[in-house]
This record gives C-alpha cells, structure tokens and sequence, in this order.
C-alpha cells in the first residue's frame, strides 16, 4: 500500500495542533500548517480494539463513507466520506464536540491524501461498507456482514436525548426504534437532569444497526439529539405499563400507582407540531452540524463559555460589520461586531449567548465569503468592547444591540425551527404581490452570481432560488437580505434545507 510515507508525515504536521494549546504565537505557525479541506479525514488515538465499523460510525450521520483504510500498529484510521461537503460538516461538528470510540476521546483532522487508494481486494473492509450503507438506507445486513454487525451482544441501547427543545415521549421513541427491528421494551427516566431511555429490542444485530443509523440524528429540526450507547444490561425488567415505561410483549401489566399520562398541554403542543416533527427521519447529512445547538438550550457544560466569536482569514478589503452582522445573524442574534484595527482580516463578534455562538461556529467556520475560508472559533472574550467616546475606529466596531434585524427576539420563534447550514438553495419571503420571477432573478444575478432555478411558492410570497455555489447563496443573502423591495416591504432571505 503506497502513501504510508505520507501517513508519518501527516502526523507529524498535525501532532502540535491538535495536543499543544494554540496561545498566541503558536497559532500563527499552526493556521498555517492546517491542511486544507479533504473528503479523506485522518482519524488518531484510536482505542487498540477499535472495529471498523466503529470508526465509520463517526462519519455516519454526516453522509456516505466510501472508503476506510486502518493502521491498527499506529492506532489510526483514514474515512474517505463522499463528498468534500460532509467531511466538512463533519470536521466542524467534531470541533464542537469531542468525538469518542469505546468512550476514548479520539482525534479528526483534514489528510493531506485527497482519496484513499487501498486494495480493492480488502473483501472484509468492502464488506463493512456495504452492509453500513445497507442499513443507512434502510435495507438489512447480508449474512455475511451480519457477523460485522454483531459486534456488540446487547439487545438493549443506552439513549440520552441532547438539546431536548420538544418532549420526547416514549411512543416517539418506539416509533422511531422499530425500523430496525422488534423493539420489545422501553423504559425512561431523567438523571444528571438529561433524559435517557434503556430501550431492548429483539435481536442484538438490530440493536447495533439502530445504532449505527440513529446515533448523533435529530429528531426534530436542529435539536433533540440522540447519543447512543449499548447498555452493559441485556435483559429489562419493567413492572409498569405507563408513559415512563412498556413492556410490549405484557400488555397485562398494571400503570403503577398514581402515574400521570401525558400532560394534556404537552399533548395539545405535541400534536400541534406534529406535521413537522419526526419527518422520515432522514439522515441528516449537513444537518448534522446544527446538533451543536438548537438556539435556546444549553449545551451541557457550555453555558458558562462566551457568546463572542473570533473570525479569522476575513477578506479585508470587502468585509464590513454590517456583512458579518447579515451572515452571522441568521444563527443567532448579533450584538457588536469589531474588525480588529491592527488585523483587519479577523473580527470579534458577540451574539446574544454562547449557544448562538456554537451553532453560527458550527455552520460557518470552512465557508467561502468574499472569496477566501473564513474561520470561526469561540473566543477568549467575555464581550466586545466599543470604542471610547470620541475616539473614531474607521467605522470598524458597530454596536447591534438595538437592531429591528434580529431573528430570534420572540421565545419560540419559527426561526429557530429555520436554521440550516449554508446551501446554494436560498429560502425568500415578505415578496410584495407585483414582483415577478424575472425581477427576483434580475435582482439576485445582479449580485454576482448565477440564478439556476427558481420557485414560487402558491401564494407568491415565498419562493425558493437556486444560486450555482453555495457561495454565491452567501454573497446574495449578505447583500440582499431586508432589500427594499418598494411600498416599505423588506426581503427577507435565509437558507434553505430543500433543493429545487
């Protein structure tokens, strides 16, 4: 196998970034040693019993893995994902939080190897492949990769649902198990103040394909993360059949004493949104990266991290606060801005908390925006400070606090249900009854891009518009989102999840 050369030298690139601490002058040495964005992403400090289906699991709920090669001597991996995109998704997600296998930390980087070349004749490593996407296209296992499948011998899995915005009943969650197989029980409780559930299926193999399909999906838009463990049980014992816990194969068991069903509030809200919960469960390729945060819920652990950002590699000659303010503001509401004065090419920016800081890093960091990768990282700043009465920074700090633009000012807004990662397919409302097609597409070419499709939606008020990159879709909602469009109606542009 050629390129094992590589492989040292790649670790040598990467070993300082990833276990020194990047302060000060370090981190200009290191940005620059970065590879570039690659579909292959160099995996290292894996556990020595790691499989190889564990190490595609990683790269699962961001698309599809198309090839994967193992150095079990060095306790490393290369994931070759299908498009550059989900390895960037990936990337970004994983910087977010801190991937584990067999619950050891492990470490994802960008390889200098463009794509993977390995033995074709690896039957085994092909096999393993084949039967993950089976399962992620919802087909079942051969028999032959059944044994790969089997790896784990629990029937039962440990679910902790993260960022739970909506409640999560268990006939959701049985709702949701039984595409894999039999699920026979389940039972739910609250510890650490986190939900969890231990729920058994029939068979250990539809357990792990369960878990393979549905570990780090959302159920709903951007929250209600599961996280997705085997249980070192492999037998449940439910004494109660109610809403905290079944037994499907005793129906004859009693509800228990005094047990509350459903909230009848809850219920009514449940079923309010119920056109939009749940979906098909798709897998949730860029998606993925918006399980970093859903707006309103605290991250476990982050709520006492700043809501400010430092965005670096800006292009100095284009950017504004006011540019920043538009992108940045579709995940979270900007407060103050400030280009630094002695760096221009990097900016502070604080949103409202430090969840809105963690999802606009986890969707914008490794975007294009006036032509260069911008990158995002959480800063050491509690706030940004504006400049001393009378003193004139160029224009260069601008104070958002009070702005009409903001998103997410009403509690439970729709917004919040609205925050997609950035995509060449931009979602328009607020369009007045007399503008056409042709004007829209005018108006967007005139941006400086290509329009490729177009759709209004029935009532003309909302359309759909195809730009040809995703960074053109940046460049056309930083200039014309709150564009007015005459008679005081203003555009209002976000991204969409759809494509036309």
């Amino acid at each position: 196998m050629d390129g094992i050369s590589d492989v040292a030298v790649g670790v040598k690139r990467g070993s300082d970034e990833l276990n020194g601490t990047s302060n000060g002058s370090d981190s200009k040495k290191l940005r620059v040693e970065e590879a570039p964005p690659s579909r292959v992403l160099h995996i290292r400090k894996l556990p020595n019993e790691a499989s190889e289906t564990e190490v595609i699991a990683l790269g699962l709920p961001f698309g599809k893995v198309t090839n994967i090669l193992t150095l079990k001597g060095k306790n490393q991996a290369f994931l070759e994902m299908g498009t550059e995109e989900a390895a960037i998704t990936m990337v970004n997600y994983y910087t977010t939080v801190t991937p584990h296998v067999r619950n050891v930390p492990v470490f994802i980087q960008y390889s200098t190897h463009k794509e993977l070349k390995t033995d074709a004749g690896n039957q085994r490593t092909q096999a393993v492949l084949q039967a993950v996407s089976a399962v992620q296209s919802g087909g079942s296992p051969s028999s032959d990769v059944q044994e790969a499948l089997a790896a784990a011998s629990s029937p039962v899995l440990r679910i902790i649902i993260d960022n739970m915005f909506y409640p999560v009943t268990l006939d959701v969650l049985q709702q949701i198990f039984s595409k894999f197989g039999t699920v026979m029980k389940i039972i739910t409780f609250t510890k650490n103040n986190q939900f969890q559930a231990l729920l058994q299926f029939s068979d250990p193999v539809n357990a792990q394909q369960a878990k393979l399909a549905l570990d780090g999906q959302n159920i709903y838009n951007s929250c209600c993360t599961l996280r997705i463990d085997f249980s070192k049980l492999v037998n449940l014992n439910v004494k109660y059949n109610n809403d905290k816990s079944r037994d499907y194969t005793r129906p004859e068991l009693p509800a228990g004493d005094g047990q509350p069903t459903l909230d009848p509030s809850v219920a009514a809200a449940f079923s309010k949104d119920s056109n939009s919960l749940l979906g098909a469960l798709n897998p949730l390729s860029a998606a993925a990266a918006a399980a970093a945060a859903a707006g309103r819920v605290a991250l476990a652990g982050q709520s006492g991290s700043s809501g400010v950002l430092l965005v670096s590699n800006l292009n100095e000659e284009m950017v504004t606060p006011q540019s920043l303010f538009t992108l940045f503001g579709v995940y979270g509401d900007v407060q103050r801005v400030k280009i630094l004065y002695n760096k221009k090419d990097s900016a502070l920016i604080q949103m409202s908390d430090a969840n809105q800081a963690q999802l606009a890093m986890s969707h914008l960091n490794g975007q294009k925006m006036y032509g260069k990768i911008i990158r995002v990282t959480l800063s050491k700043h509690q706030t940004v400070a504006l400049p001393r009465d009378g003193l004139d920074d160029q224009g260069l700090t601008k104070d958002f606090t009070n702005s009409p633009l903001h998103r997410f000012k009403k509690p439970g807004s729709k917004n919040f249900q609205n925050i997609f990662p950035p995509s060449a397919t931009l979602h328009l409302s607020n369009i007045p009854q007399d503008v056409t097609e042709d004007d829209l597409r005018l108006l967007f070419s005139n941006a400086g891009g290509t329009v490729k499709a177009f759709k209004f939606f029935q009532d003309h008020k909302m359309a759909l518009l195809q730009m040809s990159t995703v960074e053109e879709a940046i460049q056309a909602l930083i200039d014309l989102h709150n564009y007015n469009m005459g008679g005081n109606q203003h555009l209002r542009v976000s991204f969409s999840k759809s494509t036309i």
